[in-house]
């Protein structure tokens, strides 16, 4: 997989989204790193050179303080069984 990490206009650095993709003909998944605007346009599939290729949703984690602020929870203490675990947060 190939991927730039940013975008360079005049002297000025735009950084850019990764997304995730997969083509519908071999299943190959893939990511790009592309201009938001960019996100779904068509491309060929860099294995079997197929067009049918769909954007997949991406799930990311973010964390501050030790909780999770966004994205998807983190794994569980072992003790949590749902709601606000006094042990880990969950």
């Amino acid at each position: 997989m190939v991927a730039q990490s940013a975008t360079t206009i005049s002297t000025i650095e735009v950084p850019m989204p990764i997304y995730e993709y997969i083509c519908q003909d071999c299943k190959n998944e893939f990511e790009v790193i592309r201009p938001m605007g960019q996100a779904d346009v068509p491309m060929a599939c860099a294995s079997c050179g197929g067009e049918n290729i769909k954007r997949k949703i991406s799930v990311f984690y973010a964390e501050s303080g030790g909780k999770a602020v966004a994205g998807t929870s983190a794994p569980s203490c072992g003790s949590c069984v749902g709601g606000s675990c006094a042990n880990c947060g969950h």
